[in-house]
């Protein structure tokens, strides 16, 4: 299983926002931080502000913060939509599924089972999770 760059940069953004509960943080500087493009990364946080998982203030002095606590976002329910629209593998997508063997295969539910048990793991962690150690993240994040 492979997650979307999207979804990679979806967390680190949650898990910077997190380790920064007290201030607005930017793209800008999360760009920096983690060497990732900031074009990409508004496409997320736009993303995530859609979603209410993040609020944004725009202008001077604007920036980023959580939009509720982070023991409120569950990690399977925030890569379940950061990873929307992209199947596991080809014969999920049946407009797109050029599979020969597709009616007979049996392998086709046996990874939509394990998709299942992926999504079904992450469902038991939220973002609070993530953040035991903030202040060791504080220090790698490196935002001032």
């Amino acid at each position: 299983m492979n997650l979307t760059r999207f979804s990679d940069y979806s967390l680190r953004v949650l898990i910077s926002a997190g380790s920064y509960p007290d201030r607005l943080l930017t793209i800008a500087e999360i760009a920096t931080s983690y060497q990732i493009s900031e074009n990409h990364l508004m496409k997320v946080v736009h993303k995530l502000a859609q979603l209410g998982i993040l609020e944004t203030q725009r202008g001077k002095g604007g920036g980023l913060r959580l939009a509720c606590a982070p023991q409120e976002i569950n990690l399977g329910a925030v890569l379940r939509q950061t990873e929307q629209g992209q199947p596991l593998v080809e014969c999920f997508d049946p407009l797109h599924s050029h599979c020969k063997i597709a009616r007979a295969c049996q392998l086709k539910q046996v990874l939509y089972q394990a998709e299942q048990a992926f999504y079904a793991e992450l469902d038991r962690y939220t973002l609070a999770d993530l953040l035991q150690d903030r202040s060791t993240l504080v220090q790698i994040i490196g935002l001032v």
